[in-house]
């Protein structure tokens, strides 16, 4: 092995280019606290320094290119394009990082390349889109931050970095902060939801379970934070779309979650793909340089998402792919993902003035640098170990734990007359029914590339009968499928996935469906379905007009409605789905996301009641697609519409629907519960909270039920007067709270000025003295609301 990355030599002066004028249009504005983040990484910067200033001495140009760029594997297709040169690149050394390329069989050989044929031994970072689990998998990314528990998600990461490095991956393409309103676009399945207080604190509780405390250790990773910024606001909910933002939406919704990574250390950034405001993410000097790098004091590296350089040409916003790399790079860009343009054109590009390889040189020592973090100058095969593999991954533990998560992140949407949990003193036999009753192939979701589909999820039937055995009789059927009658064949190139819908040969099958469904219910108690939609149908590219349940399900149900016994409908999907005809006909809905490996016997804890639901939604359900976008932090209107008011004709020229409420089918904060929460009167410390004071906010709340649980307590605040318009709600706080049968206690929580700051009309951060509103309760169309007043 060669060793000559161990040299020592006295630490240099970085030179840092400096500043260009920022995009035209955009103004350069204020964060809270206006301090200059410190990544948290251990480091000993004299050493790291030394030891990359002798190395960057003794690279040559086309050595440098070749740490900018990123190339994809085989083992998963998560792009239109693979480079199938990639293993010779890396050993001449014209790759930095790989990525869809592990386990000890596959990445060791390619690390073995890099270190041993290189000229100079520089060892790669081995990456993959490790989201919501490596193999064994957790809930899908929405449904977990519905469990509103930050433990889960610090917990998830952390297990997935676990089983990820073991496999010889050391960079993960994640978390995803995009804030998301339009359930359409299939990417929510990946987000945080649509409220930036919850999806902050998520979003950090997941950079601080993949990195850990210490970059070097073998069982953390680095993480990414995506995508910067704006893409979860895609026009019309179809991927890869435009977006127009203003400053305060910007500033207000869409920044946070990423300040906030930054300040917890996260590893390096992920451009978006789409424009802002006329400017491409992936080009944007603004974004990229003056806010990441100059304002909020980053010091990682960023990596554009999948040809995100080359797709500038199609925006309309570089000539060709040469053109767009010197945009790109110049603006802040460091590493290059799969498309070539960097090592194609940067040379060319230094040649004729356009790139300065001081830049060049800024932007690989910031890679060189997370690689010295990694510990791959130290030891470049430290995160190969096939015993380790063996120990790790798929453990008993690991299970378990993503059994846990499943449970805490399903939300009980609907629960009329105590239809769950199934009384199983009272019930003989079950009609387990619906085409994601017993699909193991849906179970993990999508982005789940390196799960097993095929024999190690637990379905619902796997763990319905594994909880019951001989004392619940249980008669399935498929009964339908999710696949549309013409669609004989549903192929899916995301992450690799084929799948058909092998039940579908027209009309004559579909009845024969539909009638082994109902002899199957003829002869139960109670119907349970397994409703929903096939895993590829939300995820990157996968956008949808249509978010009713698809194929023929809703027939189906139609029909076992006609037998008027109890039906309950546990629904699988990656987005809020338009459930209006569901929560008309069904007695209960359980909403289980794509729940994992362990997701069937997390289900089966909940639906006969040893564990009861405590999820919450992170994301508004509209009753239908013309409602869209829907969320409940929405600016009021000079015209808002009072369904209450009795006299209806005052009410026309309002803001209002002719053929719809106004309000939405789910809200967001939902979530019922098994157990049975009273809130007493909640108490304001004082009327009043000046500029450097405390105000307590409490609420004694007892369970009244039968069963014990866990209680989100959720506080909102409103302002009803500000220098801009303001949101009618703000989330500001929540405690996620377990009540024993019978028990109360008195949940405080603690407002300051700070609590109330926003962007004002001049784009300054701060508080405005004036009047509020404090909210608290179940859910955010379920709270009591007091007034105070905020003074000089």
């Amino acid at each position: 092995m060669k060793r000559r990355l161990l040299s020592l030599l006295v630490s240099g002066a970085l030179v840092v280019p400096a500043a260009m004028a920022s995009d035209a249009g955009q103004v350069l504005n204020p964060v809270p606290g206006e301090k200059a983040s410190v990544a948290v990484w251990k480091d000993d910067k004299a050493k790291m320094n030394a030891f990359i200033d002798d190395l960057l001495a003794k690279m040559t140009l086309d050595e440098k290119i070749g740490q900018l760029d990123l190339q994809s594997g085989i083992m998963a297709v998560t792009g239109s394009q693979v480079n199938h040169q990639y293993e010779d690149w890396v050993a001449e050394g014209k790759v930095g990082s790989i990525f869809n390329n592990f386990t000890y069989e596959r990445a060791y050989p390619l690390q073995k390349r890099a270190v041993e044929e290189s000229r100079l031994g520089i060892p790669i970072i081995i990456a993959h889109d490790i989201i919501h689990g490596h193999k064994t998998i957790f809930p899908q990314s929405l449904g977990e931050v519905a469990s509103w528990d930050l433990e889960v998600a610090r917990v998830g990461a952390e297990v997935a970095a676990k089983e990820a490095t073991a496999d010889g991956i050391m960079w993960t393409f994640a978390p995803m902060a995009d804030m998301v309103r339009d359930p359409r676009w299939g990417r929510v399945s990946e987000a945080p939801g649509e409220d930036v207080y919850l999806a902050t604190k998520m979003s950090v509780a997941r950079v601080q379970g993949f990195q850990g405390d210490d970059l070097a250790a073998t069982d953390t990773m680095a993480a990414t934070a995506k995508h910067f910024v704006g893409y979860g606001l895609s026009q019309a909910g179809r991927d890869y779309h435009s977006t127009d933002i203003s400053d305060h939406e910007l500033w207000s919704q869409q920044m946070p979650p990423f300040k906030a990574m930054v300040d917890a250390g996260v590893a390096t950034f992920m451009t978006s793909f789409n424009d802002l405001n006329g400017i491409p993410a992936s080009g944007s000097k603004y974004l990229l340089t003056d806010v990441l790098r100059d304002q909020w004091g980053f010091e990682g590296f960023v990596v554009t998402d999948y040809t995100a350089v080359n797709e500038l040409v199609p925006h309309g916003y570089a000539r060709d792919d040469k053109h767009a790399a010197e945009i790109a790079f110049n603006a802040g860009a460091d590493m290059d993902m799969v498309g070539k343009s960097y090592m194609d054109y940067m040379k060319e590009l230094v040649q004729e003035g356009r790139v300065s390889e001081e830049k060049i040189d800024h932007s690989v020592r910031l890679i060189l640098e997370m690689k010295w973090r990694l510990g791959l100058f130290e030891d470049p095969y430290r995160y190969f170990d096939k015993e380790r593999a063996e120990r790790d991954i798929l453990t008993e533990e690991n299970l378990e734990l993503a059994r846990d998560a499943a449970r805490k992140s399903s939300v009980l949407l609907k629960n009329d007359n105590a239809a769950l949990p199934l009384n199983l003193e009272s019930i003989e036999s079950i009609a387990l029914i619906g085409p994601l009753a017993d699909s193991k192939f849906d179970m993990i979701g999508n982005w789940a590339a390196a799960g097993d589909r095929r024999t190690q999820p637990v379905t619902m039937k796997e763990g319905l009968e594994a909880r019951l055995g001989d004392s619940v009789a249980i008669h399935y059927a498929k009964g339908a499928t999710y696949a549309h009658l013409h669609d004989e064949e549903e192929t899916s190139t995301h992450i690799g996935i084929r799948s058909v819908a092998r039940d579908v040969r027209g009309k004559p099958a579909h009845a024969r469906m539909i009638k082994e469904a109902v002899e199957a219910a003829k002869k139960a108690d109670v119907i349970v379905l397994g409703i929903g939609e096939e895993q590829r149908m939300s995820g990157e590219a996968a956008s949808r007009v249509e978010i009713t349940l698809p194929g023929t399900q809703r027939e189906l149900m139609e029909e076992l409605k006609k037998l008027g016994k109890p039906m309950i409908g546990v629904v699988f999907s990656g987005r809020p789905n338009d459930l209006s005809w569901e929560h008309q006909n069904l007695d209960a809905i359980l909403h289980a996301w794509y729940p994992g490996t362990s997701g069937g016997h997390a289900i089966a804890d909940l639906l006969v009641g040893d564990y009861s639901p405590s999820g919450k939604l992170p994301m508004t359900f509209p009753r239908s697609v013309g409602q869209i976008p829907i969320y409940y932090n929405m600016k009021n209107t000079g015209r808002p519409y009072n369904a209450e008011n009795p006299n209806q004709r005052q009410e026309h020229y309002k803001s209002r629907y002719d053929d719809s409420p106004n309000t939405p089918l789910y809200a967001f904060g939902h979530g019922l519960s098994y157990a049975n929460f009273e809130y007493g009167e909640v108490k304001l410390s004082s009327e009043t909270l000046t500029m450097d004071g405390e105000l307590t906010v409490s609420v004694e709340v007892t369970n009244r039920g039968e069963h014990g649980g866990e209680e989100v307590i959720q506080l909102y605040t409103r302002q009803m007067v500000g220098s801009v318009t303001r949101p009618v709600q703000e989330l500001k706080g929540w405690q996620k709270v377990h009540f024993d049968k019978g028990e109360s206690k008195t949940i405080t929580f603690t407002l300051t000025a700070e609590d109330l700051a926003f962007y004002r009309a001049d784009m300054s951060w701060g508080a405005e003295a004036g009047e509020f509103q404090v909210m608290v309760g179940t859910a955010s169309d379920q709270v009591q609301k007091l007034g105070f007043t905020l003074v000089e």
